[in-house]
């Protein structure tokens, strides 16, 4: 059994964390802790039995991509409700919006996941106004404390386990070709990536350590064109999430291949692939996701647009941006073809 505490943010993991929840708010010095979940609140329900009196309220308006109305209504119900901390159980929606209170207003936040988003362990921060999502990162938005309790991702159903943890298999793919990636990030994501490919979907103690271990890579590595195509993907055509990066990941991978062999070379043996783009595709496709954009919503119509939003100011990445190629890698992603084959 893993079990373990590590710091920045402090972290707990194990069978049983969560029985350690009132301790961790004393520790944040709060007594007022507001609740963030989406509509589906079982475990924020739960979370507000455990804290009794110290449950300021509960907000239950998370969403994906974090609309800045939401981020709004989520603010004035932490004032109204003289919340001193907020805790986010739930996905990278549910701790993306407390990301959007804390970057006003400092509280500090707890999180408690449910999926394997990683959103927990950056200090990074997306917010959709006027359909673009807008990311940045500030350190006023990293969680002070993380717990990650397996009983907590138990009713997680296989299949949104699948694409979460394909969410976070693309946090480690990225860190490993990413400009500015260390020594310790390249360990982590690969370490990761291999967690994540043996457990998916329903060892969630296994999950959980690797979407850890690639959510740290998320924080330390700047992510480049498949992360920049997820969130304009997300942000502008209002496509879901975990999804997106299941089907988009393979087609940027292949993109990038040639200008980023060692990094392919350790996602590959991370997956037990003979390569990374066409490993990926199968563990995806194994895993029951939707490789084709046109399945999760995305009008072909809108290929052009996306390519064009993608490309259009420079950014971090091993190959050069060719509005040209990433405009086939939609075309292809949209058509779910299997890197190097066909659909």
């Amino acid at each position: 059994m893993i079990s373990f505490a590590f710091h920045s943010p402090r972290v707990l993991f194990g069978a049983g964390s969560l029985s350690h929840l009132e301790r961790e708010i004393e520790l944040l010095g709060a007594r007022r802790a507001l609740v963030l979940s989406t509509p589906h609140r079982r475990a924020a329900d739960d979370i507000k039995r455990r804290l009794a009196g110290r449950c300021a309220g509960i907000f239950d308006g998370a969403v994906m991509h974090v609309p800045i109305e939401v981020a709004r209504a989520a603010r004035e119900e932490a004032r109204r409700l003289d919340a001193d901390c907020a805790i986010a159980v739930g996905g990278g929606s549910t701790i993306g919006l407390a990301k959007a209170i804390a970057l006003e207003s400092g509280l500090p936040i707890l999180a408690i996941p449910t999926t394997y988003s990683g959103s927990e362990m950056t200090p990074v921060f997306g917010i959709t106004e006027g359909g673009q999502k807008k990311t940045g990162r500030d350190v006023r938005v990293l969680p002070r404390t993380v717990i990650y309790d397996p009983a907590v991702i138990a009713p997680l159903p296989p299949k949104i386990a699948a694409m979460s943890g394909m969410n976070a298999i693309a946090h480690g793919c990225e860190g490993l070709y990413a400009e500015n990636v260390a020594p310790v990030h390249a360990l982590l994501a690969e370490e990761g990536i291999r967690a994540l490919a043996g457990g998916l979907p329903g060892d969630g103690e296994r999950c959980l350590y690797g979407a850890w271990l690639c959510g740290l890579v998320l924080a330390g590595a700047a992510m480049g064109l498949h992360h920049k195509l997820c969130h304009t993907l997300g942000g502008t055509f209002n496509l879901p999430h975990a999804e997106t990066h299941a089907a988009v990941l393979p087609h940027a991978l292949a993109y990038n291949q040639s200008a980023a062999p060692e990094a392919m070379r350790r996602i590959a043996a991370a997956l037990n692939a003979k390569e990374a783009p066409s490993g990926v595709y199968d563990l995806a496709r194994r895993l029951g996701a939707s490789m084709a954009l046109r399945d999760l919503g995305m009008p072909e119509s809108g290929l052009d647009r996306a390519a064009e939003m993608a490309t259009m100011q420079p950014y971090p990445n091993p190959r050069p941006l060719e509005r040209r190629a990433v405009r086939q890698l939609l075309q292809d992603a949209w058509e779910g073809r299997r890197p190097g084959g066909s659909v």
